[in-house]
């Protein structure tokens, strides 16, 4: 019955790549690993354009680089130096990955769809995350970083697995942290303000 709408392909594949860009908001390469071992097992379709993330060399690298960004956040200086990269860096992985769903949908609107939507769903998240972090330093002087680190291993983990087997509920997922982020974040604002001046 599903099969005579027009649209839903698209539908679909939109919430995909909001759910894995929004993976990428928690850890970057957490989710590029899942795409990347999903797509080379034949679990996933993957687009000519995209063929290098079924790759064995993409593979082995998002794994390694996964395990390594895990255990890099739990490591006090070192989880500091990775929030200032992770905002771009998931600004990227987000981009890429939502695009890898629109592959057959022409160039120029398949990169700004995926800029937007996927680019603007990870850098919103990573900023939050980066910001709690922030406060988790600043209020118990980093002793609660590790549980800041372990939350967003799980929610890349939970997000990615959620993209894949049930993007609907992923989106959802991913458009309420959005909003979540940016009231919380707007709230915390404000709060500095006050107490600055």
């Amino acid at each position: 019955m599903l099969d005579h709408v027009p649209f839903l392909p698209y539908v679909l594949s939109a919430f995909i790549g909001i759910g894995l860009a929004a993976a990428t908001g928690f850890r970057v390469f957490l989710p590029m690993f899942a795409v990347s071992l999903a797509s080379y097992l034949h679990w996933i379709p993957m687009n000519e354009s995209f063929e290098w993330l079924a790759g064995l060399p993409t593979l082995i690298t998002t794994g390694v680089a996964t395990v390594a960004e895990i255990l890099a956040y739990y490591l006090p200086f070192i989880d500091h130096l990775l929030d200032t990269v992770s905002v771009p860096m998931a600004t990227v992985a987000g981009s890429v990955l939502f695009a890898s769903q629109f592959a057959d949908l022409g160039t120029f609107p398949q990169w700004a769809l995926a800029l937007i939507a996927g680019g603007g769903t990870a850098a919103t998240i990573s900023s939050g995350f980066a910001g709690l972090r922030a406060a988790s330093t600043a209020t118990t002087g980093g002793l609660g970083n590790s549980v800041v680190g372990t939350t967003e291993t799980a929610g890349a983990g939970i997000m990615t697995v959620l993209a894949i087997a049930a993007p609907i509920v992923a989106a959802i997922c991913a458009i309420g942290l959005v909003i979540a982020v940016w009231v919380l974040g707007r709230k915390a604002l404000r709060k500095f303000r006050k107490t600055s001046s």
